[in-house]
């Protein structure tokens, strides 16, 4: 006896290969012989039975945000702080050279040659970390434009020589601030103010 097949809420899906076992028309559904998909229609579908080509994994999007672009005030502001760096390395090699070729008071130089080099780190880490948008790296730049003003005083009061390079040095100084606490260098560092709100100076 012939199986029938349910025809009630039938919708057409893959196409069912009927067997035949014994003489007798049988349901390949029934039993150990289950209805079997036609290998062109059975070989689109995936193993997790979706269509080949589809995957059951979504593809993670990326959510990590751009980081910004480094403001020019700030490239700036490092840049003067290297400056001061190097000019304090250039003064302090060339007292130790004036201390070890003849110097009068030998023990002098060296000692304010070694200071000046010593001084020059400051500087020089502070500029490095500005172009590296590092927070911690204001404090030191701002701290160097403060010691560097005094010395750009003294250099004005001393004889013609100096005046010119204690003119450049109070300008680079000045400018150097203004720049430190510009409100685009201080969100650029992540400097907040008070309350977890970005700095405004």
């Amino acid at each position: 006896m012939g199986c029938s097949v349910p025809t009630e809420g039938y919708r057409p899906g893959p196409r069912w290969e009927f067997r035949k076992r014994g003489g007798s028309r049988g349901c390949a559904g029934t039993g150990a012989e289950g209805f079997a998909e036609t290998g062109a229609e059975a070989g689109s579908l995936g193993g997790d039975g979706y269509p080949s080509g589809v995957s059951a994994e979504q593809n993670p999007t990326s959510s990590t945000p751009a980081a910004e672009p480094r403001p020019g005030r700030l490239t700036v502001a490092a840049a003067l702080a290297g400056l001061e760096g190097l000019a304090l390395t250039v003064g302090g090699v060339w007292m130790l050279v004036l201390g070890l070729t003849g110097s009068d008071d030998r023990q002098q130089a060296v000692t304010g040659g070694i200071t000046l080099i010593v001084l020059a780190l400051l500087p020089l880490l502070a500029a490095r970390g500005l172009l590296l948008c590092r927070r911690w790296s204001r404090g030191p730049a701002v701290i160097t434009q403060i010691l560097a003003l005094p010395v750009a005083y003294n250099l004005l009061q001393a004889d013609s020589v100096a005046i010119p390079a204690g003119i450049v040095l109070a300008v680079v100084a000045v400018t150097a601030l203004v720049l430190l606490v510009n409100s685009e260098t201080t969100r650029a560092l992540g400097i907040r103010g008070p309350g977890g709100a970005p700095d405004q100076k």
